[in-house]
């Protein structure tokens, strides 16, 4: 049972280094197809106990919907936030209220909290500036009235709902 984690491991892993070979190279050609396979199993032969837990399983169908679907979304999410922060920049009155904000996370993995605090971080007006445990504290370049409660339960249920939330519904999915 060992040997076929292992197995499924250094695959997936060849599977990956492969596809982002194809992606940086954007070329069909069958020399460099086959440096790139020749160059994705040497890399996986010594990286791929670091690389992935889950191994094929992390191929299933649902997981690779999520992460297609989750491109889109993400785009979507980081320009309409580059719009909202032009339009606070060039507002005669610069709108702004900043604030450090405390979320908290429905995610387990770390490589999905990882990706929660880059997709809030690349998203603009948000920075992540500290992950602890399920608590993420981020500084928001609009933090809401329901926000700015004093009660820390309603601060960080409103603070989650505008930052964390909607990535979370892909990111759950995608890495468990």
């Amino acid at each position: 049972m060992e040997e076929a984690s292992k197995i499924s491991r250094y695959l997936y892993t060849v599977i990956v280094l492969f596809l982002i070979w194809l992606l940086l190279t954007a070329s069909l050609d069958p020399q460099e197809l086959g440096f790139g396979l020749i160059l994705s199993l040497i890399v996986a032969a010594f990286t791929y106990e670091i690389f992935s837990t889950g191994g094929l399983a992390n191929l299933h169908p649902k997981r690779v919907a999520y992460a297609i679907a989750y491109v889109p979304y993400f785009l979507w999410a980081m320009i309409m936030a580059n719009l909202d922060v032009a339009y606070r920049v060039l507002h005669p009155k610069r709108p702004i209220r900043p604030g450090i904000v405390r979320c908290k996370t429905v995610l387990n993995s770390d490589v999905g909290k990882l990706a929660l605090a880059n997709s809030i971080t690349l998203t603009p007006g948000t920075i992540t500036l500290d992950v602890d445990g399920d608590n993420y504290f981020i500084h928001w370049i609009w933090v809401p009235d329901e926000a700015m409660t004093e009660k820390e339960e309603e601060h960080v249920k409103a603070a989650s709902e505008g930052i964390t939330v909607p990535f979370e519904k892909f990111l759950k999915v995608i890495f468990g």
